[in-house]
């Protein structure tokens, strides 16, 4: 059991420490999070009815049965989308006056003591470092490379997007795409790197759920909370 002397300590510790709200996340970020996430989750299942189709249509006489095309008309829809949020994302990124706390997460990347804290609270032995910007230095590494994947889906879906729809945004792009499609290897590999990049996203969607549940259970300080309401509570000593 602790001591009279230890509780009393801890007692002071806690009221001398202080918890404060604050805004993490603004509305604009948290609609552009949760379109950006429902956007993938139907891009993933038309995409994996496009690779492997798993549904039979029903059977009729008349020439209606185009459920494939259908997958790919919604998959195509939520594909541009998602190409509006990755600009809108981009732009708030650079240029949010509001948010220039996301951009100053850069300032802890050449700090190694930073990252090995991050790492040693990861594996609980050691207390999360003091952040510079919004993000920990794992989570914005795993957001870098999230986003060269998206920009390669992107790439890859506009070059198969050309070969449905040869007019209007189609007709535009089709002679830019046919050039970029040429350098990754045909059409083939073209279907071949989306499908793997799909795969990228995947993995990093059931990374980052781990890390947001981790520091929301952790951390205690609201993690989870913060998508929903923009808040988070931070510790003051």
């Amino acid at each position: 059991m602790q001591s009279v002397d230890t509780l009393e300590k801890n007692s002071l510790n806690h009221a001398d420490e202080t918890i404060e709200r604050e805004l993490e996340f603004t509305s604009f970020y948290r609609w552009h999070h949760w379109i950006r996430v429902f956007s993938i989750i139907i891009l993933t299942v038309t995409g994996f009815y496009l690779s492997v189709p798993f549904i039979i249509p029903a059977v009729n006489a008349e020439p209606t049965n185009f459920l494939n095309a259908e997958f790919r008309g919604v998959h195509e829809i939520f594909g541009f989308i998602m190409i509006s949020m990755f600009i809108g994302k981009t732009y708030y990124f650079f240029f949010s006056v509001k948010d220039k706390i996301e951009i100053n997460s850069f300032k802890d990347v050449l700090s190694l003591k930073n990252w090995l804290s991050q790492i040693g609270y990861y594996l609980l032995l050691s207390k999360h470092p003091k952040l510079s910007g919004a993000y920990n230095v794992i989570q914005l590494l795993a957001y870098f490379v999230f986003y060269i994947a998206i920009t390669g889906l992107i790439i890859t879906g506009l070059i198969l997007y050309v070969h449905s729809f040869h007019l209007g945004i189609g007709g535009m792009l089709y002679d830019i795409m046919r050039e970029f499609e040429v350098m990754l290897g045909g059409l083939a590999a073209v279907r071949e790197l989306h499908h793997l990049l799909m795969w990228g996203v995947i993995f990093f969607v059931v990374g980052h759920v781990y890390m947001v549940v981790f520091n929301a259970v952790h951390g205690k300080e609201g993690t989870v909370d913060s998508i929903f309401s923009g808040y988070r509570w931070k510790r003051k000593h």
